[in-house]
Parts: C-alpha cells; sequence; structure tokens
C-alpha cells in the first residue's frame, strides 16, 4: 500500500485558496471549504493560522478558540487531515460523543504522543464533517 504524500511542503508559497484548490482538486476542496466556512462562522468562532513548520517541512493550520488550540489541519494527497489532541482525563466525554463507533474505536487505539491522545479524521467527503463538527465542538468546551 503506498503511504499518502503530504503536500504544501513549499515555505515559499502560502496555502492560499487557490493553492488548496489544486492540492485538492474541486471535489475535496469543496469540503474544506465548507469546513473552513463553519469553524470560522460565529457559532464556533475559530481562528486559523497557517504557518510552514521546519520540523514537518510543510504548511499546517492551526486552528484556536481564544488563545486555545483546538485542532490543526494538513492538506494530503487525495483528502486534508484534521488533528485534535486530548488527554487522558478526556476519554470518559469522548466515549458519550454521538460520533462514529469506528472513529471511537481507532481513538481509543491509539498511541499517546507524549501525554497527548491523538484523534485523526482523514476527510474526503461532506458525509464526515458531522462528526467532525461534534469534536470540534467537544474539544472547544473543555478546560
Amino acid at each position: 500500500m503506498v503511504e499518502p504524500q503530504m503536500l504544501l511542503k513549499d515555505p515559499g508559497v502560502f496555502p492560499s485558496n487557490e493553492v488548496l484548490r489544486e492540492s485538492l482538486g474541486d471535489d475535496i476542496y469543496k469540503v474544506l471549504e465548507s469546513f473552513v466556512e463553519t469553524i470560522t462562522s460565529e457559532e464556533y468562532g475559530l481562528v486559523p493560522e497557517w504557518r510552514f513548520y521546519n520540523d514537518g517541512k510543510a504548511w499546517l493550520c492551526k486552528a484556536v478558540y481564544k488563545k486555545k488550540t483546538v485542532l490543526w489541519l494538513s492538506v494530503w494527497e487525495g483528502f486534508f487531515r484534521v488533528s485534535f489532541f486530548f488527554t487522558e482525563k478526556h476519554l470518559e466525554g469522548i466515549t458519550a460523543l454521538e460520533i462514529s463507533e469506528t472513529i471511537k474505536d481507532e481513538f481509543a487505539k491509539a498511541k499517546p504522543v507524549g501525554r497527548l491522545i491523538p484523534m485523526i479524521f482523514d476527510v474526503c467527503k461532506k458525509e464526515q464533517l458531522d462528526d467532525l463538527l461534534t469534536v470540534v465542538r467537544h474539544k472547544k468546551s473543555l478546560k
């Protein structure tokens, strides 16, 4: 199986909407656009910040609410990835969320990164946004 390729590797090319559309293709770009419009709406109030990170040699988008990082977004061949990081004390809250059991199972098996447990969504279809936005709301509400 071929590992998917992370895109947006050129520090000189800012991930503008045109660059994102070219990287993802029209269909997936529309899903990304819808996701970003939703999380930046008044209801969610997240602020996306694109930065080039030298450790991963790629552009990543950190979405913050006030000063809290809610999620990380990266662009891959054929999808965009949204990553959340939770601590052990948040495990119970996640099992209570109304999201797909597959997501919960994968999260339960995820290997911690330091003290944080990653929850990763590889998004390529609009149908995935409901679960994704449920997790965004949950993460935003945590203290």
